[in-house]
């Protein structure tokens, strides 16, 4: 492991559906997890699936050195629905010197005091899920990703009329203030987007811009 909290390796406590799905993701990509659960019966269920699991109540401080956590570049705090428990994670967290401390919240209130007390990453999955799959449900996106800035990225379908031309000719980012970020046809790699691409049928398009232009456009695929 990396000194000073530097390294890629990451600490997941909590592992329900979130903190798993999330310790499963990390491993996919190539990092050391360190799964930490309070239950035997969920450790013992994760002990075949990730490198590194331990039972343990992640309240508290010896416990965390003991395990080595602070060792660790990032750590992800799954818990939820047991929010003191959660809180007092973070907090042991912040005291033992973590620095990039990952924690779900449930509620506005929850997310303050978990940036109060240490957490540098607030998360809100369900409510991001909810916003996510409310603009998918009353649009013809693919795909959609909204920042707090009023700012989105989309997976679309190629327009009808813009089939067989350039992006140049087409000029979406003239007529609609979106950016064609890349194209992806059918059993193809991703194309990075260029003036010169030309759109092809059946094809999927990366757009991004200001949300409010990103829905008005994909209304038109």
């Amino acid at each position: 492991m990396a000194d000073n909290g530097l390294s890629d390796n990451v600490v997941v406590i909590g592992l329900g559906r979130f903190g798993g799905a999330v310790a499963d993701s990390l491993q996919k990509l190539g990092h050391e997890v360190l799964g930490i659960d309070n239950d035997p019966k969920i450790v013992q269920e994760w002990s075949d699936r990730l490198t590194h699991v331990a039972e343990a109540d992640a309240t508290d401080e010896d416990a965390l050195r003991q395990l080595g956590v602070p060792d660790f570049g990032h750590v992800v705090v799954g818990i939820g629905i047991h929010i003191e428990q959660s809180v007092l994670t973070v907090l042991a967290l912040a005291e033992v010197g973590v620095r990039e401390i990952w924690a779900k919240a449930v509620s506005a209130k929850h997310g303050k005091i978990l940036s109060s007390v240490g957490a540098k990453h607030v998360i809100y999955p369900e409510s991001a899920m909810g916003d996510r799959v409310a603009h998918l449900i009353t649009s013809r996106m693919i795909d959609f990703i909204e920042f707090d800035d009023d700012f989105a990225i989309a997976k679309t379908r190629v327009p009808h009329a813009a089939v067989g031309r350039t992006l140049a000719e087409v000029g979406l980012r003239r007529r609609y203030g979106v950016t064609v970020v890349g194209v992806k046809e059918p059993g193809r790699e991703f194309v990075f987007a260029r003036p010169e691409t030309v759109i092809p049928s059946g094809a999927v398009m990366i757009i991004s811009g200001p949300t409010e232009k990103v829905q008005r456009f994909a209304a038109t695929t």
